[in-house]
C-alpha cells in the first residue's frame, strides 16, 4: 500500500516541484524525509516494506547509472577534451581537495568519510542547470556546449574516483602498517588491473553482442526494447560484481557499452518511461535514511561544506573558463556547475552501505542538505544570469 502511495505522491511532486522551477529530485528527498518521520513516531512500515523500497532504490540506481552512461558519447567527448579539460580539471581540484582537507582537520572526520565527502563534491549535477539554459535558448551555444562536456567530464571522473574510493576503504579502515601512500599505490595497481580487464571485457561485448542486439530491435517500438537493454546491462553489472565493483558501477559501464551506437540511444526512448518510475525511489529512500536525530550536525556540516562546494565550481570552473569565454560567460559556467544530486548521492549512498566508519549518519546528511540547497537555489541564479546576458 505504501509503494503504491509513493508513486502517487511522487507523480504530484514532480508536477508541483516543476511548476515552482525547482527539480523534482528535492522534493523526492523530502518526501522520503517525511515518510521517516512519520514510521519514526507512529511505526507502520514492516521489515518487508522497507526491504522493497530499498530493492526499487537499488534499481533506481541502476537506471540511473545505466542513463549516464548511455547518454555518454565518448568518442565525441575525447575530441573535446582539450577544450574542456582546463575547466574540469580546475573545478574537480578545487572542490575535492578543500573539502577533504576541511573535513580532516576542521571537521575532524576520519580519513575514510573525508575522502567520500572529497570525491562525492567533485561531481556535478548538470540537469538541474540544463533547463534554465534550454529555456534561454543558449545551451546550443558555445559557452552550452562548453558546460556540457565538461559536466560529461565530471560523471566520467566521479564514478572513477567512487570506483577507487571503494576499493581504498576497507585497506585504509583496517589501518595497515603500510604506509597510506605506498598502500594506495598497491591498490591502485590492482584496481587498475581489473579495470583494464573489465573495459577489454566491455569493448569486446560492445563490438560483437551490442551491434546485433540492437540491429535486432531497429525498426521496432515494441515496449520490450527498454527492457532487453535492462537486461543485458544487469547482465554486464553482474560481471562487474565479479570484480569487486558495485552494481552501480557495472550499471554505468553497461550504458557505456551501448552509448556507441545512435540505434540504442534512440531505444533509449521507452527507456524513459521506465527511469521516470524507478528513479524516484533512489531519492525517496536517500530522504528515508536520513536520521532526524543527526539533522542539528548535519546542518552543522553541511554548512560549513556547503561554502567549498559552491567556491569549488564558480572558481574551479569559472577561472579556466576564461580561457575561453567573457566574464560573465565564465561566471555562468561556473555557477551552473555548483548543484550536487545524482552522482553526489549514489557516492554517498555507496559509501554509506559500507557502514558508519565509511560515512556517518550525520555525515551522509550533510551531503544531502547540500544537495537540497544547491538545486533549489542555483537554478534561480542561473536563470537571473541568464535573463541579464540576454538584455
Amino acid at each position: 500500500m505504501l509503494i503504491g502511495i509513493l508513486i502517487i505522491a511522487a507523480l504530484y511532486v514532480r508536477l508541483w516541484f516543476e511548476r515552482l522551477g525547482a527539480p523534482a529530485l528535492v522534493g523526492f528527498i523530502l518526501l522520503g524525509f517525511v515518510v521517516r518521520l512519520v514510521n519514526d513516531s507512529l511505526p507502520f512500515l514492516s521489515t518487508d516494506g522497507q526491504h522493497l523500497l530499498e530493492f526499487l532504490a537499488s534499481i533506481g540506481i541502476f537506471v540511473l547509472l545505466f542513463r549516464v552512461g548511455l547518454d555518454s558519447n565518448l568518442h565525441a567527448l575525447i575530441r573535446k577534451v582539450p577544450r574542456a579539460a582546463p575547466i574540469w580539471i580546475g573545478n574537480v581540484v578545487l572542490s575535492g581537495a578543500p573539502a577533504y582537507v576541511l573535513c580532516k582537520w576542521v571537521l575532524d572526520l576520519d580519513p575514510v568519510p573525508s575522502m567520500f565527502v572529497a570525491v562525492a563534491l567533485t561531481a556535478t549535477s548538470i540537469a538541474v542547470s540544463t533547463e534554465m539554459w534550454r529555456e534561454a535558448g543558449a545551451l546550443d551555444s558555445a559557452d552550452g556546449e562548453t558546460l556540457i562536456d565538461v559536466a560529461e567530464l565530471d560523471d566520467l571522473s566521479g564514478v572513477a574516483l567512487m570506483t577507487f574510493a571503494l576499493a581504498l576503504a576497507p585497506a585504509l579502515y583496517k589501518g595497515s602498517q603500510t604506509s597510506k601512500l605506498a598502500l594506495a599505490g598497491q591498490i591502485g595497481l590492482v584496481f587498475g588491473a581489473k579495470v583494464v580487464v573489465f573495459a577489454v571485457l566491455c569493448l569486446l561485448a560492445a563490438r560483437f553482442a551490442e551491434r546485433p542486439l540492437v540491429k535486432a530491435l531497429r525498426g521496432t517500438d515494441e515496449p520490450g526494447s527498454a527492457l532487453i537493454l535492462i537486461g543485458a546491462g544487469l547482465i554486464v553489472a553482474s560481471v562487474a560484481s565479479l570484480f569487486g565493483f558495485s552494481m552501480a558501477i557495472g550499471a554505468f559501464f553497461a550504458g557505456l557499452v551501448f552509448s556507441r551506437d545512435p540505434e540504442a540511444v534512440r531505444l533509449e526512448t521507452s527507456f524513459v518511461e521506465l527511469g521516470a518510475f524507478f528513479v524516484p525511489f533512489f531519492f525517496i529512500a536517500i530522504g528515508f535514511r536520513i536520521e532526524p536525530q543527526s539533522l542539528g550536525s548535519a546542518m552543522k556540516i553541511g554548512g560549513v561544506l556547503l561554502v567549498v562546494a559552491v567556491l569549488g565550481k564558480v572558481i574551479g570552473a569559472g577561472l579556466p573558463a576564461l580561457l575561453t569565454t567573457s566574464g560573465p560567460g565564465a561566471l555562468l559556467i561556473g555557477v551552473s556547475m555548483v548543484p550536487r544530486a545524482e552522482i553526489a548521492m549514489v557516492i554517498g549512498q555507496q559509501a554509506r552501505d559500507l557502514g558508519d566508519w565509511a560515512m556517518p549518519a550525520e555525515v551522509y546528511s550533510g551531503i544531502a542538505f547540500i544537495s537540497l540547497v544547491t538545486c533549489l537555489v542555483i537554478p534561480f541564479v542561473v536563470r537571473a544570469l541568464l535573463s541579464r546576458r540576454s538584455v
